[in-house]
């Protein structure tokens, strides 16, 4: 049977968000630098498939001080050059975010973690992954590690529907992303899922309803944002071809749909953020002008107006 506990907001905000999980686990401030080490993923090089998600355009979330010409070491000391002018006391996350990062050989993952975790004022480490590629060896290392430094998986879940996860081109099932995310926190290692709200051919309920299957999971964290339509992917050719298998929402809408979800998630789950900002250049749509900062403010106010706090109507799945 699974337990959950409510959890008391320290912060008077409606919802556990990460400001607060990071707080009380380091007695300084910490911001997460993210990293690409240059790995692909099973469903680019054929392994799986070929093309990879429809949506993804690494460029996206890449930093300018994020790109595979640099090292891993370069990469760390411009993050930190970055972030340290304002903090100078600052420590670091080193988050190896772009494509799927335990994705090769064994010997090399740990070199390349270890070599991230000897950097100056790096205090632990943030590995996005797929669901599919946590060999037992891996998970075992990521164990042993986290007793001695903060270590957090974050897998991309995207969607928890298995109709979804086959029209993006995914290459697992959600029973694969439920199983790692189980055999991930069963090994006591802080365990995150990334979802993208609005995937084509998925109404309202059904993405309400990640809310429910994601609570039922033993997650730390949960990261959201909206489907954002970027140029030279798949996805975009399909929407040139086909805008009525879409519904971009909205900023109200989507500020609806965000809090909707917030009170349906189990109260226990932090959640890191509601919304991604692509850089404008390769943007397509919705451009809504809004910084996430900009964004979450307004998520509050009308969180406020609604008097809705996360977990208000949480049911745990039987």
């Amino acid at each position: 049977m699974t337990i959950f506990y409510l959890c008391i907001v320290k912060n008077s905000k409606p919802y556990n968000d990460l400001g607060d999980f990071l707080r009380d686990l380091f007695p300084y401030k910490v911001q997460k630098i993210s990293l690409n080490a240059g790995f692909t993923c099973p469903n680019r090089d054929g392994s799986k498939g070929w093309g990879g998600c429809t949506y993804c355009n690494n460029q996206t979330f890449s930093p300018d001080y994020c790109h595979t010409d640099k090292g891993i070491k370069e990469q760390l000391g411009e993050g930190v050059q970055f972030f340290g002018r304002k903090y100078p006391d600052m420590k670091y996350l080193a988050y190896f975010q772009a494509y799927t990062n335990t994705y090769d050989e064994f010997e090399r993952l740990k070199v390349i973690y270890e070599n991230a975790l000897r950097y100056p004022d790096v205090v632990g480490l943030i590995v996005g992954t797929r669901p599919d590629c946590m060999p037992d060896e891996l998970l075992d290392y990521f164990a042993e590690l986290s007793r001695k430094t903060f270590v957090m998986v974050e897998y991309g879940l995207e969607s928890t529907l298995d109709k979804t996860l086959e029209r993006i081109n995914r290459g697992h099932t959600h029973a694969e992303s439920e199983e790692a995310i189980r055999r991930t926190a069963a090994k006591g290692i802080y365990t995150g899922a990334h979802l993208i709200l609005g995937l084509p051919g998925e109404s309202r309920e059904e993405i309400l309803h990640h809310a429910d299957v994601v609570s039922a999971l033993p997650l730390t964290t949960v990261k959201l944002h909206q489907l954002q339509l970027i140029r030279k992917t798949k996805m975009a050719l399909e929407y040139r071809e086909n805008p009525e298998d879409f519904h971009l929402f909205t900023v109200d809408e989507y500020i609806d749909l965000v809090i909707d979800f917030v009170e349906r998630m189990n109260p226990a789950i932090t959640i890191e953020r509601f919304v991604s900002q692509s850089p404008k250049e390769l943007l397509i749509a919705p451009d809504w002008g809004l910084k996430n900062y900009e964004f979450t403010a307004k998520v509050l106010k009308r969180m406020e107006e609604r008097g809705a706090y996360q977990g208000r109507t949480f049911t745990p799945l039987l």
